[in-house]
């Protein structure tokens, strides 16, 4: 009896277990879903917040020492000044109206408002729409969302790349130009070059792939080869055009004065570039290994491209050449970053290392301007054979962007007329653009320092200090 009793309890307690069991798993289930949801998101908005402050670190300290250590010791602190203050003075223009005039109208549906193909609307001008909100209504704030993360990360880190860009074109009049002249030519840039063409490619506008608005289809491009790169490095021959060949050109010993410093910053721009290149996945995925991925395998490549090149042209590999072939890999893998696999990576990333070792030596040469730091011979030759070679590697095997049809033109897809078009437009865009800001400016103001200014360096005259003191 003594068995019997508790084998009978025995059962109706388990009998329990699973009647009430039943409705609480379903429960659990629904909150562990719930739970992983909001572990994805957070996932998401952790790498994006990381990925802003790489590409933060690749203006100062990655750009300000890679350039640093490119001029002279008597212009050391100038083109460093340019770098961080730049930092300062694009970040509170972003802020403003720069993030509004790229984006605004890519959320305008459920706003309320008119979308542009040419411009952004006011849709986030002085961040409305963009800070956190309360509603009374719902008594909990209003949290705007883009994808996968908050509205906030991707003004943050798109406003990274309004900070880098104009910074790019610094390196072409380095050691010559007004520092007066250099902010106001960076804010009429800023907000009349590189906003539109922001919103062209990436604001849902004339040049953004699969747009209705888009010319011939539009453009592919990940991470910036249009809107970066081919911009500021075409402008920046504009600019070494329009300035002129600093003092000594030719004659005088104007070597860099501390290569340690360029090669330490062209490392930190290689890791900064993985926030820049697979950040742009705006998630943290499959994808994002991708574009990491063949953003080192590009960078590596075009290291021993230009290092190899100069080693069977004259005798010995360079530092310098080293350090400037792993930019000109990570310039031109930019634009291909999220469309392209390993292999045709390391394909794009030699043949950038060759092709603007060349750009940077040969072609320099034969047209006699002095891009100072060869932000043409990088950025504007680097980035449109990246803008190029997307349109021959771009595969949908990365992101099938386009419904399953083929993208390059390896796989037999039909995208490169939209490559060109982009790369045609950038180019004229930026030349006429870029010529009018600098004929204004430099009315208004001057473009150029003095001659004795220029003797003396920058360092002093533009700022008051001295980059080395030896006491």
């Amino acid at each position: 009896m003594f068995n019997r009793f508790h084998f009978a309890i025995g059962a109706l307690f388990l009998t329990g277990i699973v009647l009430v069991g039943i409705p609480v798993q379903a429960q659990d289930l629904a909150d562990v879903a719930a739970k992983a949801d909001e572990a994805a998101l957070a996932g998401h908005n952790a790498w994006m917040l990381t990925s802003c402050a790489l590409v933060l670190f690749m203006t100062a300290p990655g750009l300000a020492m890679f350039y640093g250590g490119l001029v002279r010791s008597k212009n050391v602190l100038s083109i460093m000044m340019q770098c961080i203050f730049l930092m300062g003075l694009m970040t509170v223009l972003w802020a403003l109206y720069g993030y509004t005039l790229s984006f605004g109208g890519d959320n305008a549906e459920e706003l309320g408002s008119s979308f542009s193909p040419y411009i952004g609307n006011t849709d986030y001008l002085f961040m409305r729409n963009v800070e956190r909100s309360w509603n009374e209504s719902t008594q909990a704030p209003n949290e705007p969302m883009i994808g996968a993360i908050p509205r906030y990360t991707h003004m943050l880190f798109q406003g990274m790349f309004f900070i880098i860009t104009p910074a790019l074109i610094c390196g072409a009049f380095a050691e010559r130009m007004k520092f007066s002249a250099m902010v106001v030519f960076s804010i009429l840039w800023g907000t009349l070059v590189y906003c539109p063409l922001c919103h062209w490619v990436w604001g849902g506008g004339i040049l953004a792939f699969g747009s209705d608005y888009a010319i011939m289809g539009g453009a592919l491009d990940f991470a910036g080869g249009t809107v970066v790169h081919i911009s500021s490095g075409v402008s920046a021959l504009m600019c070494a055009f329009l300035l002129g060949k600093r003092k000594g050109f030719g004659t005088a010993d104007l070597r860099p004065h501390n290569l340690s410093y360029t090669t330490l910053g062209a490392a930190m721009l290689w890791v900064g570039w993985f926030g820049f290149n697979a950040g742009s996945e705006l998630a943290s995925d499959g994808l994002t290994s991708s574009a990491f991925a063949v953003t080192h395998f590009s960078a590596a490549a075009g290291l021993l491209g230009w290092a190899c090149y100069e080693w069977l042209t004259n005798g010995k590999p360079s530092v310098l050449g080293a350090a400037s072939g792993a930019v000109a890999g990570l310039v031109c893998i930019t634009p291909a970053a999220g469309f392209v696999n390993p292999m045709p990576a390391l394909l794009m990333g030699a043949a950038a290392g060759v092709i603007c070792a060349l750009a940077c030596g040969k072609l320099k040469n034969r047209f006699g301007y002095d891009d100072s730091l060869d932000a043409f011979g990088v950025h504007g030759v680097g980035g449109t054979l990246g803008a190029v070679l997307t349109g021959v590697f771009a595969t949908r095997a990365c992101w099938n962007i386009a419904e399953g049809e083929p993208l390059g033109m390896v796989e037999g897809g039909s995208i490169m007329p939209g490559q060109l078009i982009a790369i045609a437009i950038t180019w004229v865009f930026s030349i006429v653009a870029t010529l009018i800001i600098l004929k204004v400016v430099d009315v208004a103001i001057g473009l150029r320092v003095d001659e004795n200014s220029e003797v003396r360096g920058l360092d002093l005259t533009e700022h008051g200090e001295e980059g080395y003191i030896f006491v």
